[in-house]
């Protein structure tokens, strides 16, 4: 066999395992992420405590973005997040919780999301909000009530927009709707999962 030929195959099987790859992270997104053993479900209506936080405004809906840089999904989302930002960012405030065991600054995170936002370094949301995957959005009214905790969209780069959940809460929220009123799949977390916010371990990072 020629050099040619060897290097042709070569970089067929480059490319078949990249394919490979690609379709098992494809696969493993369309499965629901598993729910933590001692999961406990937040009903919405629930008081989210975000006293003593003088970036979050007492008196205005507030949209968690559950966040974790090392999580390809949460990449993907952010194009989304961003396009949710520039619709309500004057009636909402958006703010990123990190959900990662590494070490990340501030700075860092507003580096990589875009934008100059609060952040926050407090696993205790997920456990607060009911979130055990990334991305997620926990969407709380002007009294921090919960209104919406679950997916931002059901396709993987959030180009449905009949699926568009959390843009369709915001717009509800606004709208001063009782409840927002979407598919179990809105509610059916996705993505990568959040193993440490069952017992609270992760401790806020300076």
């Amino acid at each position: 066999m020629t050099r040619k030929g060897l290097v042709l195959i070569w970089l067929g099987v480059l490319l078949s395992a990249v394919l490979a790859l690609f379709w098992y992270s494809d696969w493993i997104y369309q499965l629901p992420t598993p729910v933590p053993e001692n999961y406990k479900p937040v009903k919405t209506g629930t008081v989210i405590a975000l006293e003593n936080r003088p970036d979050i405004p007492p008196t205005q809906p507030v949209l968690l973005h559950f966040f974790n840089p090392d999580c390809p999904c949460s990449r993907f989302n952010k194009p989304h997040f961003l396009s949710l930002v520039r619709q309500f960012g004057q009636q909402v405030a958006f703010v990123v919780v990190v959900m990662s065991t590494k070490s990340y600054s501030v700075r860092q995170i507003q580096e990589k999301i875009g934008l100059d936002i609060p952040v926050l370094f407090d696993a205790s949301l997920a456990t607060a909000c009911g979130v055990y995957s990334t991305p997620q959005a926990a969407l709380l009214d002007a009294h921090h009530r919960l209104y919406y905790r679950g997916n931002y969209n059901r396709s993987r780069y959030c180009t449905d927009e009949k699926t568009s959940y959390a843009r369709i809460a915001l717009t509800e929220l606004l709208q001063k709707k009782a409840r927002v009123n979407l598919d179990p799949l809105a509610l059916t977390a996705y993505g990568c999962g959040v193993t440490y916010c069952t017992n609270d371990s992760l401790l806020p990072k300076k």
